[in-house]
C-alpha cells in the first residue's frame, strides 16, 4: 500500500468480523481464508493491518474484553459481593446466549483442542482467564475486610468456584442449553453463596 494511501476498510468493523469467526470455530477452526472472506479483505491486506493469525487473534481477544465482556468492570464495582456474583452469572448468561454473538465463552471455547504449534495462544487464553479470576478474588478479599463476607471465607476458593459456575454455563450455552436453562442454574448456584457477618 503506498505511503499515505487510506485503507479500503474500516479496521474496527473487520476486526470485529474476525472476533466472532474465532469465537465460532476456535483458533484453530478459523482459517485464513474464512477470515479474510469475513472481513471483506485480502491476505495481504490483513497482514499489514493486524499481523500474522496469532497477533490478530490476540487483537481479537482485546476487542472481546474492552466490547461484548466489558461488563466484567460494571459487575465488579457492585455493592455486595452476592451481587458480583449475581451479575457476573446472569451477565455471562446474556452474553453466551445472545442472538447476536456465536454461543458460549470466546476465552473458553477458543483455545479448546488446540494442538502444539497454537500453544502461545492457549496460554494467552489462560493468562487472560487467571487475571479475571484474580481479580475476582480481589473484590471478594475486599468484601471480606468489611463483613460483606464472613471472615471463614477462603476467596480464592470462593472466586474460583465462581469462574468454575462461569464456565460451565458458557460451555452448556456452546451445547444448545437455554438462557431460561441457565438462569436456573445461575440461581442454583447463588443458592450457597454466603452471607457476611450481619448481612443479609
Amino acid at each position: 500500500m503506498p505511503p499515505g494511501r487510506p485503507r479500503e476498510f474500516d479496521p474496527d468493523q473487520a476486526l470485529d468480523a474476525a472476533l466472532h469467526v474465532f469465537w465460532r470455530n476456535g483458533y484453530e477452526g478459523a482459517s485464513l481464508p474464512e477470515l479474510t472472506r469475513a472481513m471483506g479483505i485480502n491476505r495481504p491486506s490483513l497482514y499489514a493491518a493486524f499481523g500474522n493469525k496469532q497477533e490478530l487473534f490476540r487483537k481479537a481477544i482485546d476487542r472481546y474484553v474492552d466490547g461484548p465482556a466489558s461488563d466484567v468492570g460494571e459487575a465488579l464495582a457492585e455493592p455486595t459481593a452476592r451481587r458480583v456474583a449475581e451479575r457476573l452469572l446472569f451477565s455471562g448468561i446474556d452474553l453466551t446466549t445472545g442472538p447476536k454473538n456465536p454461543r458460549g465463552c470466546f476465552l473458553v471455547q477458543s483455545a479448546l483442542a488446540c494442538s502444539a504449534d497454537a500453544d502461545p495462544v492457549r496460554k494467552e487464553l489462560l493468562k487472560r482467564r487467571v487475571g479475571f479470576e484474580r481479580r475476582v478474588k480481589e473484590r471478594l478479599e475486599q468484601a471480606r475486610s468489611t463483613g460483606d463476607l464472613p471472615r471463614s471465607v477462603d476467596p480464592a476458593a470462593l472466586a474460583r468456584y465462581l469462574m468454575t459456575v462461569m464456565h460451565g454455563l458458557a460451555v452448556q450455552a456452546a451445547g444448545g442449553a437455554s438462557r431460561e436453562e441457565l438462569q436456573k442454574v445461575a440461581r442454583l448456584a447463588l443458592e450457597v453463596w454466603p452471607a457476611g457477618d450481619g448481612a443479609g
